[in-house]
């Protein structure tokens, strides 16, 4: 503009109208030139944001939907713990109505109150670990849990925690420069997680009644180990010794209530033995300590007699529901791109823990069955069903339960005479299949060579007693620690002074009760839960770093009704122990004088029919009979506070029984 009149200016011609007209154009164009470039500048603003919005990617949504849960996670823990304690209750009961009292505040008020000590004894893996001395990757780890509590070392660093987690394979005691030790108190084992129970509830409740510490014992122990070990390497059945007499001691001589569960009836069935032998091997405490200081042992989910369960974890380590998961992403456990190898971390862990070797099924074909008949031929999951309802179910299948490894459905199925099978005791292992990639992760297999392998599985079935010769011939390291350790048959002479070694102290089979009448044995357990019996395997593809053998999930029923599923045989029990290991022993082994039982110690069944908790706020259900869940069963903490607080089993009833254990007991031919 400022050029424009200087050139009217110069030309001296244009009036002064003329020139307000042409600024005014000029301010025009100016404004036109404005508003393109506004239009432009949006213009580009919004394909600017186009290209972004399109640039979104799977990324963002991810991190958003995270940013998202995170958020309302932190939101409703704030206002979980903002509200009152009650409210939970108070919502709970608006919509299920008013809850019944737990059994601690309901037999406190009917007049219970302590009397007798408590001594809980925990079972394989409930108990908390902790690292005392480790390796450079245990850095900063020192007393801090390493099993129990939110094992996040198993996440942050999984190759250090089963280098520490594994004991060493030759002695099955500590490997060179590590010291993982038990939690000590009730800490131990009251919860195995946050938020997941083990014997915290039964402690509530015990405490209802006037229990605490001075008359409650946690003894715990390192699971891990033989049961001799414990004793060897922390004292602890020393400690457990001098626990119970001091107890009984300070509570006026009142005998001691014991509670084992799970693995740690057979503990305790080993303690009554070494308690009473002479030392070194024993606790000397002579042939009457027992009868001194226990007045009744409560046993929970007891294993007497072993658990097929314990055959698959050590065979293939894996279990039913680690095979279905297996079959739902095949080769991600067991893959060696990422160098994962998962089971073969875990078979290498486990086969040194020598706790595993003692829940081996015991009593062989006799107790468990042979090619051609079970104890529980004929049992039906209907039965179940028919509990509720009177419909009749007409269809049946037969299952060969003694064959607890079948390689092939039509192996399990078919007649004996039928089965051609090569031994394989004598096979040729042949040359080692794993190459050097795989030896961090070494299992006994990978000395077995393809011919060891195939003899294997060429030799088809494996009943409880070919199925330790066949640990021995794939395991042989491991089996020659069990062979030091514990023992699976039964005896012919208890007499014989061989079986006064400690290794035969926790087979029920192979020894004798204290001379304790005034004892009592109870056995309580869950029943109505599918609880693994036998196995169809297959071999595993020819790989070098895999497991040779697996569990056949693709191996069902062919009714309905079945009691196969996914490569797994069920029957009944507490979905880890079966009635015949948890309930034989006090149902026939024990009951009256036997040359097991020469005392008379009185026995007596408790079983507790399942039934899942009826929805979400119930938790994991106060009328439960699942293997740890049981220990939040109602019915059976009311019955174990009554017998702390003086009753016998009289004064429950007796037995209580909703299987056939019985039944299947009698069918069990066994020189008592």
């Amino acid at each position: 503009m400022a050029l424009l009149r200087r050139r009217n200016k110069a030309s001296g011609s244009g009036t002064k109208e003329e020139e307000e007209g042409a600024e005014i154009e000029v301010e025009e164009d100016d404004d036109k030139n404005k508003k393109e470039k506004k239009k432009l500048g949006k213009t580009e603003k919004a394909n600017s944001s186009k290209k972004a919005k399109e640039k979104w990617s799977c990324v963002d949504s991810c991190c958003w939907l995270i940013g998202c849960i995170c958020t309302i996670w932190w939101l409703l823990l704030f206002l979980y713990k903002a509200m009152p304690a009650s409210f939970p209750q108070f919502v709970t009961e608006a919509i299920t109505g008013p809850l019944p009292d737990p059994p601690g505040l309901k037999l406190r008020k009917e007049g219970l109150r302590a009397e007798h000590p408590v001594v809980f004894v925990p079972g394989i893996v409930t108990g908390g670990l902790e690292l005392w001395e480790g390796h450079q990757c245990a850095e900063g780890l020192f007393r801090k849990r390493l099993w129990g509590g939110t094992f996040g070392e198993v996440y942050k660093r999984p190759s250090c925690w089963v280098e520490h987690m594994s004991l060493d394979n030759e002695t099955g005691l500590d490997p060179p420069g590590v010291r993982v030790r038990p939690v000590s108190g009730l800490v131990a084992a009251d919860y195995f997680a946050p938020g997941y129970f083990v014997w915290a509830v039964l402690i509530a409740n015990l405490a209802r009644v006037g229990y605490e510490e001075k008359n409650m014992y946690m003894a715990a122990y390192d699971w891990r180990l033989s049961f001799q070990n414990t004793e060897v390497r922390d004292q602890t059945l020393s400690r457990i010794k001098s626990n119970i007499e001091l107890m009984v001691a300070t509570n006026g001589g009142k005998k001691a209530v014991i509670l084992p569960h799970s693995m740690g009836v057979l503990y305790f069935l080993h303690f009554m033995k070494w308690v009473e032998a002479p030392a070194p091997m024993g606790g000397g405490g002579g042939p009457d300590w027992c009868s001194k200081h226990i007045k009744a042992v409560i046993n929970i989910g007891g294993p007497f007699l072993g658990v097929p369960k314990a055959v698959a974890g050590l065979f293939s380590a894996e279990a039913k529901d680690i095979a279905v998961a297996r079959a739902i992403a095949p080769g991600f456990l067991d893959n060696d791109r990422f160098r994962l190898q998962t089971l073969q971390h875990v078979m290498r862990m486990t086969r040194t823990w020598d706790s595993t070797l003692s829940m081996i099924p015991k009593g062989g074909d006799t107790i468990w069955g042979g090619m051609d008949w079970s104890p529980e031929e004929g049992y039906s999951p209907s039965r179940e069903k028919q509990r509720n309802n009177d419909t009749q179910f007409s269809q049946s299948e037969i299952v060969n339960y003694g064959r607890i490894i079948s390689f092939g459905k039509d192996v399990a199925e078919a007649p004996s005479s039928e089965i051609e099978r090569v031994d394989f005791r004598g096979a040729i292992k042949g040359s080692n299949v794993a190459n050097t990639t795989c030896r961090d992760v070494w299992t006994e297999y990978h000395d077995m060579g393809l011919g060891g392998i195939r003899a294997v599985a060429d030799h088809k079935v494996y009943t409880a007693e070919s199925i330790i010769d066949l640990l021995y011939f794939v395991a042989p390291k491991m089996m020659a620690r069990s062979s030091a350790h514990f023992s699976y048959g039964i005896a012919d002479n208890l007499e014989d002074p061989k079986y006064s070694h400690y290794k035969y102290w926790s087979n029920p089979l192979e020894t004798k009760l204290p001379n304790a009448p005034d004892m009592e044995i109870f056995s309580l357990y869950g029943v109505g839960i599918p609880t693994e019996r036998a196995y169809i395997y297959e071999s595993s593809p020819s790989a070098e770093c895999y497991i040779p053998f697996q569990i056949n999930t693709s191996a069902n029923g062919d009714i309905e009704d079945s009691c196969l599923k996914d490569g797994v045989y069920t029957v009944d029990g507490d979905e880890t122990v079966p009635v015949l290991s948890a309930g034989f022993m006090c149902a026939k082994g024990w009951r009256g004088k036997t040359r097991f039982n020469p005392s008379g110690i009185k026995t007596y069944i408790r079983e507790y029919d399942h039934s899942p908790p009826s929805h979400l706020l119930e938790g994991r259900g106060t009328q439960s009979g699942a293997h740890v869940d049981i220990m939040g069963n109602f019915a059976l903490i009311e019955d174990i506070i009554r017998v702390a607080a003086g009753a016998k089993g009289e004064d429950l009833g007796g037995d209580k029984v909703y299987s056939d254990i019985f039944k299947w007991s009698d069918k069990i031919s066994l020189p008592l």
